[in-house]
């Protein structure tokens, strides 16, 4: 049903889309439709998801039992920085509105963690949403502070969280 698959340059256009509707259906009591629109205006280029998927580690969750373009649909992905500055920084993590619900953000949350276990990362940090703050909090990342960014003249809360990866 469900496979965990690297990513792959082909699925950067399905990217762009299920990342734009992903944000743009976030409910109301998280973000305001300001909010969210200058979040994600209109789906980011094919160009621009390739070039910062491929410079990160990336997984994407594929749904088997439907194709799209000859391919099987890509229901959610995740990245994490493997440069140095950034190393362990959660990047994205959004699960198609189709899907939320499922367990697809938390089985991508621990390909990441298993993953980041495996190469000796000392902690995982990540900037996250009012929508992903809660798994995040029950895969023991803890708050470190608030964040903001600035999208489009408005300003975006989020939560600067981190996790110390126990290697045992």
């Amino acid at each position: 049903m469900y496979k965990l698959i690297p990513y792959q340059k082909d699925y950067a256009a399905d990217i762009a889309v299920l990342s734009h509707l992903a944000i743009r259906n976030i409910a109301d009591d998280q973000y305001s439709v300001e909010e969210t629109s200058a979040w994600s205006f209109a789906p980011r280029s094919s160009y621009h998801w390739h070039k910062r998927l491929s410079q990160s580690k990336t997984w994407l969750m594929i749904d088997e039992r439907i194709e799209y373009a000859g391919k099987p649909v890509c229901c959610g992905f995740i990245n994490i920085e493997t440069g140095f500055a950034s190393k362990g920084y959660i990047d994205s993590l959004y699960v198609h509105p189709d899907y939320q619900g499922q367990g697809i953000a938390k089985r991508l949350y621990l390909a990441i963690e298993e993953w980041a276990l495996a190469q000796g990362y000392p902690s995982l940090l990540v900037d996250a949403s009012k929508l992903s703050k809660p798994l995040f909090e029950s895969q023991g990342f803890k708050l470190r502070h608030r964040s903001y960014q600035e999208k489009r003249a408005v300003i975006i809360m989020g939560y600067y969280m981190e996790k110390t990866l126990s290697q045992s």
